[in-house]
């Protein structure tokens, strides 16, 4: 049962709480957009730059020294700041092909998720997994439509777009004028006036938006007429045919704001952020294995949804993400860790921007805390303030899209080798699969992204000092098999399937493509094939 007795102020903190995703398909602009928040909420003083300009900073959400080099985000950031009386979370998931497993386990610490869709390209393929993960938990979703200062695709078709590919209807809070080259601002329908684009200084700094009626007519005069009477036609189009902004629907995840702007040159950012903050919601109930707990709850609960090791290269170090559920983390606390059964002291916690580190001495619901990880944590462990048997919903495991044999060139470094593929697999990386015949230096490794790869071989090099060998497979997709046949008597294709199995040891089949699925699912009825794996016995 929920605990009536409710601390003021952890209801007051809780309600302040915005802890949210950002998901989209590579380079539609997610870094720069959660620089461009960061640059508005204070935290930095001028944003980093993503391409070009090999002078300017990095990226501040970039810590990774290959992030660096490349100029992508390969690990899901966290990042905190406050703002107009906020505390707000951001969690910077990877879009690039760095895509990962841990990209999804990260959505399960967010309230809610930003999309953003570059306004060219319209909804691609990352962004529709990541939405889909967000469905699943039921999450609300607010989409930003950014480089609007580009060419850009209709937005009535974008929202049809949206609608038809993601089936979830949306709400314009604000339209653009002018698509196609031309942009010279938005509509904000909330406020009923025009606010024109500018930008300064390549969208380093925080720029002064120039606003205003719809019936002033020197805005007719500055958008020319064309401009100007399409869009009062599309206004009066949205406020007949649109669909009304429900807040109750969108906290359903059945309708998404929109929202357009260009994060590049810093224009909607700042009406985005302040609206995004009023109708975001903050943390709520979180369900466990014997009910559920609120967030005002005064017992401190949290889970941990990420592992990163060596975020410290001179400490070679490695740090649990803990998402508080409920009441008060205090600095030195004792907690109940529910797999092991022990009482454990959480005395080393940190809250991060990029490599930044500050020391964390109280954290509520919603807040991302960093644990110092000596080896005890697991992804998905429950943490209690008491000595209580209930466990939160594990965190699922995802297929992967792209296998590899890692195969360790060093025979005398196989201790480095394990447990450089333990540590990074862990961390939701990678995910390693055993064939029954393989040595004890073969692994089979699956990854959602390809870069993964890459990352793989880099980390094991600069991190454990250990070179090897990645030969691709030809495989696309992983199911679990579960059935009461032994598995060598459910038959594949040869040179098509592989049977492994996971870390846990259950079965896995891996499949060349979809056909070869399909053929091998007619041939075993009653046999279950999984994409995402079954709760470990």
């Amino acid at each position: 049962m929920l605990k009536l007795l409710i601390n003021n102020n952890i209801t007051n903190e809780v309600n302040r709480r915005k802890t949210f995703a950002i998901i989209s398909h590579p380079d539609a602009g997610k870094t720069t957009l959660t620089e461009k928040l960061l640059l508005y909420g204070g935290a930095i003083r001028q944003a980093g730059t993503v391409k070009g300009r090999k002078a300017a900073k990095h990226a501040i959400s970039d810590w990774m020294e290959i992030e660096k080099q490349r100029g992508i985000s390969v690990t899901s950031s966290v990042l905190n700041f406050d703002y107009n009386g906020y505390r707000i979370n951001i969690l910077d998931t990877p879009g690039h092909q760095d895509f990962s497993e841990d990209t999804y386990r990260t959505l399960t610490a967010a309230d809610s998720a930003v999309m953003l869709i570059d306004g060219a390209k319209g909804v691609e393929a990352q962004t529709k997994k990541l939405f889909h993960v967000c469905r699943m938990r039921k999450i609300p979703i607010f989409t930003f439509v950014n480089k609007l200062d580009r060419f850009c695709k209709n937005p009535l078709a974008l929202m049809e777009e949206i609608e038809a590919t993601l089936g979830i209807r949306s709400c314009a809070i604000n339209w653009p004028i002018g698509t196609e080259g031309d942009f010279k601002g938005v509509y904000n329908r909330k406020l009923s006036q025009i606010e024109l684009f500018e930008s300064e200084d390549h969208g380093k700094k925080i720029v002064a938006s120039n606003a205003g009626n719809i019936d002033d007519l020197k805005f007719k005069e500055i958008l020319g007429e064309d401009l100007y009477n399409k869009l009062c036609e599309d206004i009066t189009l949205l406020d007949i045919a649109g669909d009304e902004f429900d807040l109750d629907r969108v906290l359903e995840g059945e309708l998404t704001p929109l929202f357009f702007g260009s994060a590049m040159t810093n224009f909607g950012i700042q009406p985005f952020l302040e609206e995004f903050l009023k109708i975001a919601p903050s943390p709520t109930a979180k369900n466990h294995s014997e009910g559920c707990i609120a967030p005002y709850d005064d017992e401190f609960s949290g889970f941990i949804f990420k592992i990163q090791a060596n975020m410290d290269p001179s400490h070679r170090d490695r740090i649990a993400f803990a998402r508080v559920c409920s009441g008060k983390y205090e600095k030195g606390m004792d907690v109940y860790h529910t797999r092991t059964n022990k009482s454990i002291r959480l005395s080393q916690s940190q809250q991060f921007l990029a490599q930044d580190r500050i020391s964390v001495e109280e954290a509520y619901a919603g807040d991302i805390i960093g644990l110092f990880d000596p080896g005890i944590f697991n992804i998905g462990d429950t943490l209690c303030g008491n000595k209580n048997s209930y466990h939160f919903e594990g965190i699922p495991m995802f297929p992967a899209e792209h296998f590899a044999l890692v195969i360790n060139k060093d025979s005398s470094k196989r201790k480095q080798f394990l447990k450089g593929i333990n540590q990074i697999s862990e961390e939701g990386a990678i995910q390693v699969f055993k064939s029954p015949n393989a040595g004890v230096e073969n692994y089979t490794i699956g990854v959602a992204g390809v870069l993964q790869f890459e990352v793989l071989e880099y980390r094991m090099k600069n991190e454990y000092k250990v070179d090897i060998n990645i030969q691709k497979l030809p495989y696309s997709m992983a199911r679990w098999i579960v059935s009461d046949k032994n598995v060598k008597d459910i038959p594949g294709y040869s040179g098509s399937t592989i049977t492994v199995e996971d870390e846990y040891q259950r079965p896995v089949m891996l499949f060349r493509d979809q056909w070869i699925l399909n053929k091998v699912i007619e041939k075993n009825s009653g046999v279950k094939f999984l994409d995402i794996a079954p709760p470990v016995n």
